[in-house]
């Protein structure tokens, strides 16, 4: 056979992924806050979108000011001649500002002709500072500072608290050597450790700490409850942790009424003394989705409103630039941004549009949640939504990432609802892998002096109708930090 070049024509069908359909996509799985971050991006590269605000729909026309008058002299008393009305109004201006070297007073008259005419008694400028009248938070470095400076008094000292201060960590914990600190500053290592030993004793008691036994040990000497049996039990801290109690009852000599007093004690002392100076507002969830129950005992879905970016194609100002435009650069730029702005604002409908319907279908779904509890969870995976809608899974995946509901049971994500099924013992529907969560859980909170184990849990789940093993319910029971019941069944003993 012979090879020579030739031309052939055929006809493929494939999909693109243009860059409007990857932007289309992206601002599915976008959260409210990153889409007003996108939003506001596109506002500044393309000059044919604008915002629309409600300041956008009126003007509020400014109300005329009032001209400002001098005040009025005070009234005269009967029998008062002018020059005791000051005296009449307890007013005395020499103890409102005397600043004369010469000991002279400011004339009375001269003053009060000077207030009059428009100058303040505390010689301000007249306009006031909401900002400056509000309660700043305390931070924890002015706490330590302001203490620093009432109880050490050798300015050496002083240098090296404010140096070890800025040594702390979020906790409150030192976080570095000693050494490297007593290197740096030139002096002593007795110095430092004699200035940390002092700073140690300060509010809040914790602070300045190395580790946690020494942080525990400084809140408990505060206390004077630093006994040799707590201090044998601050050293074995690891024994605590795995709830060793028969193991500290013989390393501290207590029996285990006073061990359990004693851990009780450890229990009330704060392992991380600064965070509570720290003030980071938590930042409230904002619901994508509203949900409440209509009159006729349904439900109602709607979008958050004040979370839906209003942007808008500035038309008037494209008609008005693109009939002056020359150049060819020019009318192509013109075009791709009009084309920009046209597709940004129908995949910002299309976001809407496809969030709404999927809450709807979930809404619908999980109907004997919002009405009975989560017990009535029932099993859910992305398929059911997107055949019920008519989508692709991996779109009902990215609508609901990030977004969330508010119902009458709380504010929930909407990837909540989707969780595993456990079949059922008797035959029946299958059970949603939270609400045999939450069962577990009712019935480990339920239970008095006789501990249930993992297996007794399976037969009571299976009495309900619902088919687990045994490994599931320890696996569950891990994932919510629940101890097992020997371990539960050891801190029931001593009154954990």
């Amino acid at each position: 056979m012979a090879l020579a070049p030739r031309l052939d024509l055929r006809q493929t069908q494939s999909l693109v992924m243009t860059p409007q359909l990857q932007q289309a996509i992206k601002l599915l799985q976008l959260s409210n806050m990153e889409l007003s971050t996108f939003i506001d991006q596109e506002l500044e590269r393309n000059p044919l979108l604008e915002r629309e605000d409600a300041d956008d729909r009126g003007e509020v026309e400014a109300a005329p000011l009032e001209p400002i008058t001098a005040p009025e002299e005070p009234p005269l008393l009967d029998g008062m001649v002018a020059g005791e009305a000051n005296e009449a109004m307890d007013v005395d201006y020499d103890n409102l500002y005397n600043n004369d070297s010469a000991g002279d007073s400011v004339d009375g008259e001269a003053f009060a002709q000077w207030s009059k005419s428009g100058g303040r008694a505390d010689f301000e400028d007249g306009e006031s500072n909401l900002e400056q009248t509000l309660a700043g938070d305390l931070s924890l470095r002015d706490h330590l500072v302001a203490q620093i400076n009432v109880d050490v008094t050798d300015p050496a000292e002083r240098l090296i608290g404010l140096y070890l201060i800025s040594m702390l960590d979020e906790c409150g914990y030192l976080v570095g050597d000693l050494a490297e600190v007593a290197s740096r500053l030139d002096c002593p290592l007795e110095k430092v450790e004699a200035v940390l030993a002092r700073l140690q004793r300060f509010d809040p008691a914790g602070v300045f700490a190395r580790s946690l036994k020494e942080c525990l040990a400084l809140q408990l000497a505060e206390k004077n409850r630093l006994d040799p049996a707590m201090q044998a039990m601050l050293d074995n801290l690891p024994m605590l942790a795995r709830r060793d109690l028969a193991g500290l009852t013989r390393v501290c000599g207590v029996d285990a009424e006073d061990l359990s007093d004693m851990i009780a004690e450890i229990k009330e002392l704060d392992p991380k003394p600064a965070l509570r100076f720290d003030h980071v507002v938590t930042q409230a969830v904002i619901p994508d989705v509203l949900m409440r129950r209509a009159q006729d005992g349904g439900w109602l879905v709607e979008l958050n409103a004040d979370t839906l970016p209003r942007v808008l194609v500035d038309t008037r100002y494209y008609a008005r630039i693109a009939g002056s435009a020359k150049t060819r650069e020019d009318k192509t730029y013109l075009s791709e941004r009009y084309q920009s702005a046209n597709w940004l604002v129908k995949s910002l409908h299309q976001r809407a549009t496809t969030i709404l319907k999927v809450a709807t279908e979930l809404v619908r779904q999980q109907d004997a949640f919002f009405r009975l509890g989560i017990q009535h969870l029932r099993p859910l995976v992305l398929r059911d939504i997107a055949t019920v809608i008519g989508m692709h899974e991996s779109t009902v995946s990215r609508v609901t990432s990030n977004k969330y509901m508010s119902t009458p049971r709380g504010i929930f994500e909407l990837k909540y609802f989707f969780t595993q099924s456990i079949g059922s013992a008797d035959g029946g529907d299958a059970h949603s892998a939270e609400s045999v969560r939450h069962r577990i859980k009712a019935l480990i909170d339920a239970e008095n002096a006789a501990v249930l184990s993992d297996d007794r849990i399976v037969e009571i789940l299976k009495g309900e109708g619902i088919d687990i093993a045994r490994r599931t319910v320890a696996k569950y029971r891990e994932a919510m930090n629940i101890p097992s019941s020997v371990q539960r069944r050891r801190e029931k003993s001593l009154g954990m």
